[in-house]
């Protein structure tokens, strides 16, 4: 009898999982496990923050939650248990006596230190890993260069490997799942209820099945896809992007598979600019994941990959809460924070405006930025994350250090009546439509907002 486990990461998920699919060919049992881990889970960022704020908190539970069921529906059942992996997994594996430890190998700083540690556990009692991709479009054995010589702009990376790599078809889901002979208790998933989120929004919940509801709403029942590269910088809603950025955080929807799907979609219904795009940003994901490989803990330090920065940032704690608390007196910025904290979700036009803002015009720290996002954001990504934040502070990726986003011609030309701002401010809803596009263009004698709405917290010379 060969015994195996299966340990879920961020691969939420029965199809396209290859974890799961080398170790049924290869074992006559498996134990499907996910370990909550205190640190990641209930653990704190270095300006003091919740790493896994409550709405990602509640997003993983609902993920871990359909996850059994989806099991027990094969004949099978997820065990979980909370605890460091490293310890925990060996110990379930002496008991059970497992050969293997299957599960997806991770990039970024905290997730590599605990597998490493792992693998050592495992070694002293005689058993091994074997890792494999899950987050990814492309595979790092079909590049045409190693990791270490990836470009560190998109533009040649994209032209270097989308017309040469082929993308490997997505691998179906288990039928069934072979029944455990050994009795090990299956443990409790936290009350989703415990975390304190709220979650109105439908397409913000967890888990497979509400992954794959969400990809064939945004295809095929609603051709949203047909018009993703006209709606994408969109603000208010839920339709004008795809929002599969949440489930691919976590894995509970493949990026082989999206694309899959798009492929399919171009064969039977149409293709078009739109359809592209979509392809588009996922390698950018991809992109993130290689450079995050590559440059290694330099992603998370102030002088990103670059080792350098040509601005001179501060660790203002007053300024920087009110970018937090939604307090800046600048609508277009307090709109996407307020959303923010209100749902764990922000467009990624939002995302680009007020980290700009945050960094090039209130000049903090942009590292308590990407750890406010990393906290607060449902689809988190380390490397999506911080490779996103060193573009924007001029230490990344980006050939231009100085790129600026200037607030008020963005606010006009995304928000050019006004409706995302007054949704979320509901107390501008009164306000001039010039003062929500640039509060420096309004005499304060003629400022119209109620009285919990502040003064902008600094002055900026441009916007005049």
């Amino acid at each position: 009898m060969k015994r195996s486990i299966v340990w879920f990461r961020n691969d939420l998920r029965l199809h396209d999982n290859e974890a799961l699919v080398d170790a049924l060919a290869h074992n006559d049992e498996v134990i499907p496990l996910f370990v909550i881990d205190p640190r990641l889970f209930d653990g704190k960022t270095s300006y003091g923050l919740d790493r896994t704020g409550k709405y990602r908190k509640r997003f993983i539970l609902e993920s871990l939650l359909d996850l059994r069921n989806n099991l027990r529906s094969k004949g099978s059942e997820l065990y979980v248990r909370v605890g460091e992996p490293e310890l925990i997994i060996p110990e379930i594996a002496r008991q059970t006596k497992t050969s293997y430890v299957y599960c997806n190998r991770e990039r970024t700083r905290d997730e590599v230190l605990v597998q490493d540690e792992l693998e050592k556990n495992l070694w002293v009692i005689g058993q091994e890993m074997r890792y494999y991709r899950g987050k990814m479009l492309y595979y790092t054995a079909d590049l045409p260069f190693p990791v270490t010589h990836c470009p560190d702009t998109f533009t040649l990376f994209r032209k270097e490997v989308e017309k040469f790599v082929k993308v490997r078809k997505p691998l179906p889901t288990p039928v069934s799942l072979p029944q455990l002979s050994v009795d090990i208790d299956s443990g409790d998933i936290p009350d989703v209820d415990s975390t304190g989120a709220e979650v109105n929004l439908e397409y913000l919940r967890g888990g497979e099945t509400a992954a794959l509801r969400e990809l064939n709403y945004y295809l095929w029942e609603t051709d949203h896809i047909a018009d993703y590269k006209e709606t994408r910088n969109g603000l208010l809603g839920r339709d004008y992007s795809s929002k599969f950025s949440v489930h691919l955080s976590k894995g509970t929807l493949s990026p082989k598979l999206i694309y899959s799907e798009i492929k399919k979609y171009e064969s039977e219904v149409k293709a078009n600019k739109s359809t592209y795009w979509l392809v588009f940003e996922l390698l950018w994901r991809d992109f993130f994941r290689f450079i995050g490989k590559k440059h290694g803990n330099k992603i998370f330090c102030q002088d990103g990959i670059k080792g350098k920065s040509e601005m001179t940032l501060y660790n203002n704690k007053t300024l920087f809460e009110k970018w937090t608390s939604a307090k800046t007196g600048v609508p277009f910025i307090d709109a996407n924070m307020r959303e923010l904290n209100a749902t764990g979700f922000m467009s990624n036009r939002g995302r680009q405006n007020v980290a700009s803002f945050l960094v090039k015009d209130m000049r903090i720290n942009w590292v308590w930025g990407a750890e406010y996002f990393e906290s607060l954001l449902i689809d988190y990504d380390p490397c999506s994350n911080y490779g996103n934040w060193n573009y924007i502070a001029g230490v990344g990726t980006d050939k231009r250090e100085d790129r600026y986003f200037n607030i008020p011609l963005q606010a006009k030309k995304y928000d050019p009546q006004g409706n995302y701002m007054r949704h979320w401010l509901p107390e501008l809803k009164d306000a001039p439509l010039a003062f929500l596009m640039n509060p420096f263009s309004v005499p304060k004698s003629e400022y119209t907002h109620d009285n919990f709405y502040p003064n902008p917290c600094i002055e900026i010379k441009n916007w005049y």
